[in-house]
């Protein structure tokens, strides 16, 4: 397999870190419970992110830019997938768009207003446009996508106040684990490509 020169066939160098969420004003009470709220919140983003890298980690097996997601709805998983571009040759196949399809399906609706996406990569302008379209409540990512993310880093289609739907967006949830599995696959196919050239020579 060839090296793909972008971001879902090429891996960047660096990721973006985007800083926590400050605290609102209120009372000592508000704040512990506040903060439980938060911590509880936190948790369940990471238990599902955790669902999401193991769709990731098929893609990888399977040769494919390790992305996967899922769809919550009611602090249940409706719907899993992962990254299928290479294996199908289909340019739509980002794990996204076949979790959404799975989810509409699951539901029996094309509205997705009462479910949350976490996926292992920032989305790129398709993806979120879709969860947009989807009506979807908030969208989770792991690693920032500084060449192709439309989710704050290159564009931010969710905040986008021409649109009639803005999903609340939550970054870098298991970040260092999200980018380190692309970048440890990219350096395996560079690895493999340079093995393959140094032998036919």
């Amino acid at each position: 397999m060839s090296e793909r020169p972008d971001v879902r066939g090429e891996w960047y160098k660096h990721v973006r870190h985007t800083g926590d969420r400050n605290d609102s004003g209120g009372t000592g009470a508000d704040h512990i419970e506040g903060g439980v709220a938060a911590n509880a919140s936190r948790e369940a983003d990471e238990r599902f992110m955790r669902e999401a890298l193991k769709c990731a980690k098929r893609a990888y097996d399977k040769g494919d830019a390790p992305v996967g997601a899922v769809v919550v709805r009611g602090g249940r998983i409706i719907a899993r997938a992962y990254n299928e571009r290479e294996a199908k040759q289909d340019a739509t196949l980002h794990a996204e768009i076949t979790a959404i399809r799975r989810a509409c399906k699951k539901v029996g609706l094309w509205r997705l207003n009462e479910c949350d996406l976490y996926v292992t990569l920032e989305p790129c302008a398709m993806c979120a446009g879709a969860i947009v379209l989807a009506r979807m409540d908030r969208v989770v990512y792991g690693a920032a996508d500084p060449k192709a993310g439309a989710c704050g880093t290159v564009l931010n289609i969710p905040a986008e106040q021409a649109l009639n739907h803005h999903p609340v967006v939550e970054p870098g949830v298991l970040r260092d684990e999200c980018a380190g599995l692309l970048t440890g696959f990219f350096t395996m196919l560079r690895n493999k490509n340079a093995a393959a050239n140094g032998s036919g020579e």
